[in-house]
């Protein structure tokens, strides 16, 4: 929908004039799509054109019940689950997720992530940082927030009119870089204001828009300040994405084939339809989509959870590893996953598990990495990391260097002039690259 704000006055075609054109939703802190795009630069010739999928699994999931099980451990720590073979030599995890084992060859699990602090928080999954680093104005940016600041829009996309990020659940934080990086999130206002007035035809939308260009030249005359937003290329964008139609197509369900649907399982009301909407947002030339999954704060009934919560994680991510692949977008999609920390590997009295900072694991498909791999090693009591330790934030300096972004060079300048790097550890997993 395009609204008008400012002095609201009636005319005989029922649609009211104000003084200026808002177009889009309105994202966190009442920054409008135009506002979002006109912070997204272009990437330049390192940008390697790739995408993320951001899969956050909020109160940190057991490292032990999912891909670092220890069949050969005590009781009191093994759990009750086996290791099942994946279709790579070697290669297991655990027995609730078969789908995922038929796909070993297309993700990699790093399984000795070191450098996490207990933090019941997005942040370090979001960006390789602590909640609490830089606190004071902001904190750091995600992943999503970063590429919008230093990229835009996919190039290889029509028009470009895609914003450069979604964030489809709301929990990501731009940190230092402000709410103008932030993902674009479709929902209430944000999903109606992607479709046109039924009200104004696109002839009219152009007679409107000459009629504002022409008020914002005598607005630029008298706003010495720059205040006044203009109706500039980044608002032209932001009306093709509302005239296409692209994006808000994408976020309808209703456009997808009910038998997809089926094998994605958006029928279980476990959220599985955000993994659907991912990937065709992905393929609208969306370069980061957001997305958060379950509830892991197993401090008691850790095994009942897990019986009920990975089945259906197991199901939705290996469609989307399946469509992806189908569109031809796996090479160029990274989807990685991750929660706050691991949990304790000794069983508590109440068969949960709790908080443990010391041992976790993440999750790495498609992008053109090497696949098919476990990466590292804990004890025989998965307590921490043995081989291979792995900081959180290589595991993000080794994305940005897939996306092409250079994290050994690359900084963003905080709100007291001074240059942040994206990471402190930059060091590689040459395993991947």
């Amino acid at each position: 929908m395009l609204t008008f704000l400012g002095q609201k006055r009636g005319f005989c075609d029922g649609v009211s004039r104000r003084d200026f054109l808002r177009v889009g939703g309105l994202a966190a802190a009442g920054l409008s799509l135009p506002d979002l795009l006109r912070a997204e630069q272009a990437a330049g010739s390192r940008a390697t054109g790739k995408s993320i999928i951001n899969i956050y699994l909020p109160g940190g999931p057991t490292h032990m019940d999912t891909f670092d099980l220890k069949p050969t451990a005590a009781k009191e720590f093994r759990g009750e689950f086996m290791p099942i073979s994946t279709n790579v030599s070697g290669m297991e995890i655990c027995e609730l997720m078969p789908r995922l084992a038929s796909r070993g060859d297309k993700f990699s699990v790093i399984r000795s992530i070191s450098g996490l602090r207990d933090e019941h928080a997005p942040q370090q999954s979001d960006s390789g940082w602590s909640e609490s680093s830089l606190r004071n104005m902001g904190g750091r940016p995600g992943i999503g927030s970063v590429m919008s600041k230093l990229w835009g829009p996919s190039q290889s996309t029509n028009h470009g009119t895609a914003p450069t990020f979604v964030d489809l659940t709301g929990w990501t934080k731009t940190g230092f870089v402000g709410q103008i990086n932030a993902g674009f999130r479709p929902d209430g206002e944000g999903r109606q204001n992607l479709t046109l007035n039924q009200q104004i035809s696109l002839n009219r939308l152009d007679d409107r828009k000459e009629l504002l260009t022409g008020l914002d030249r005598l607005r630029r005359d008298v706003d010495s300040h720059g205040m006044l937003t203009a109706i500039d290329s980044f608002t032209e964008r932001a009306v093709g994405i509302v005239t296409s139609g692209d994006l808000a197509k994408s976020l309808d369900l209703r456009n997808e084939d009910p038998r997809l649907l089926k094998r994605y399982g958006t029928e279980n009301g476990m959220g599985n339809e955000r993994f659907v909407l991912a990937r065709r947002l992905v393929q609208a030339g969306v370069r980061c989509v957001a997305l958060s999954w379950g509830g892991w704060d197993t401090h008691g009934n850790n095994f009942g959870e897990m019986r009920r919560q990975l089945p259906p994680l197991d199901q939705a991510l290996s469609a989307l590893i399946d469509d992806l692949e189908a569109h031809n977008l796996l090479d160029q999609t990274m989807i990685m996953m991750s929660g706050e920390f691991g949990r304790t590997p000794r069983i508590n009295g109440t068969a949960g598990r709790d908080h443990w900072a010391r041992a976790s694991f993440f999750f790495i498909a498609g992008g053109g990495l090497r696949h098919g791999q476990m990466i590292g090693k804990t004890n025989r009591n998965g307590e921490e990391p043995i081989e291979r330790p792995i900081h959180i934030q290589s595991v993000f300096h080794t994305i940005y260097h897939q996306l092409g972004i250079d994290a050994n060079t690359t900084t963003l300048t905080d709100p007291n002039g001074r240059p942040q790097f994206l990471a402190d550890n930059r060091q590689l997993i040459t395993e991947l690259i």
